[in-house]
């Protein structure tokens, strides 16, 4: 049994941490920390991570960090202070020296490090990628269009700096394809769109290559769509059936034919992942996503949008 605290107690960690953990049965969630207040029964709450890891010293074995990106890389070397193994919700932090840094030094204190990317663990990306194994890419176009109003409504953070604007959905979709293009993406060119009283882009459009892609791979981001959301890969072979990711990973077509999915699911499967490492004191590090984010903020053409102001409701 993991005895786990959860840091960033809102509503990605009520919503989808605590059901899986849960559900898990490895787990026994300990305490939470989090500025709003309101636990599960029986678990503990604090308003600051120092005083959880004060007050809990000796009860918890790991801790899951679901805050906004920026905070995280400081809470993190708290909690690797306190001996804890450590899950990082995405992105792990804000900067790839940051993450370098924080796995080196759990290698040295013998500590478990796991960066959570949860869209690779969508129920059919491992499908996806046994599908592309092997082959090569003859075309590639990545769709993520959603209403920022519905899913970060209020939340001004996401403009900030750190905040990663546009890209916080959509270095989802650049975690599924690293996940299962069989060889290194590249950014080749990018352009943001900028609303002139934010930081963060509000579009993003990045053309990609691979030493395994004969055609052009291309992302669209955008976080003002006039129609439904949209969370679609797809991807067409040299030699192979075109394959489609939709809902984020969770449904995938090969050839026209639906096939059901055979994963556990975003969450569940993250928690069976982090036992299974803690089991066998293995850290599973992943930055490649930040890595072509980053790639992205140093070298794009911006362009300025129109302000961008909250909907009212």
């Amino acid at each position: 049994m993991i005895r786990l605290a959860i840091i960033g107690y809102g509503k990605i960690a009520r919503d989808q941490h605590y059901p899986a953990l849960t559900s898990h049965g490895g787990y026994q969630l300990k305490a939470v920390v989090t500025r709003s207040g309101g636990a599960p029964d029986g678990v503990r709450c604090f308003a600051d991570t120092a005083a959880m890891l004060d007050a809990m010293k000796g009860e918890i074995d790991a801790v899951t960090i679901s805050t906004p990106p920026e905070p995280r890389y400081d809470i993190a070397r708290q909690c690797l202070d306190a001996g804890l193994d450590m899950l990082l919700e995405k992105p792990p932090t804000t900067t790839i020296g940051q993450i370098q840094e924080l796995a080196a030094e759990c290698e040295k204190a013998g500590r478990v490090l796991f960066t959570t990317w949860h869209s690779q663990f969508a129920a059919a990306v491992e499908q996806a990628r046994d599908a592309l194994k092997g082959k090569r890419i003859a075309a590639m176009r990545i769709c993520w269009h959603e209403d920022v109003n519905k899913y970060h409504p209020g939340q001004d953070w996401v403009w900030d700096a750190g905040g990663f604007g546009v890209f916080d959905p959509g270095i989802n979709a650049l975690s599924i394809s690293v996940k299962i293009v069989p060889g290194k993406l590249i950014l080749d060119d990018t352009m943001l769109r900028v609303p002139a009283n934010r930081q963060q882009p509000i579009v993003a459009k990045l053309k990609l290559s691979s030493p395994v892609a004969d055609g052009p791979i291309e992302a669209t981001f955008d976080w003002c769509p006039t129609s439904e959301d949209e969370w679609t890969i797809t991807v067409q072979p040299v030699d192979g059936p075109e394959l489609v990711l939709r809902h984020g990973g969770s449904e995938i077509e090969i050839g026209g034919e639906v096939h059901a999915p055979t994963g556990l699911g975003e969450y569940p499967g993250i928690y069976a992942e982090f036992a299974r490492l803690v089991a066998e004191r293995r850290s599973q590090v992943d930055y490649e996503p930040l890595r072509i984010v980053a790639d992205a903020f140093m070298t794009a053409d911006r362009e300025t949008a129109p302000p961008f102001e909250w909907r009212k409701t």
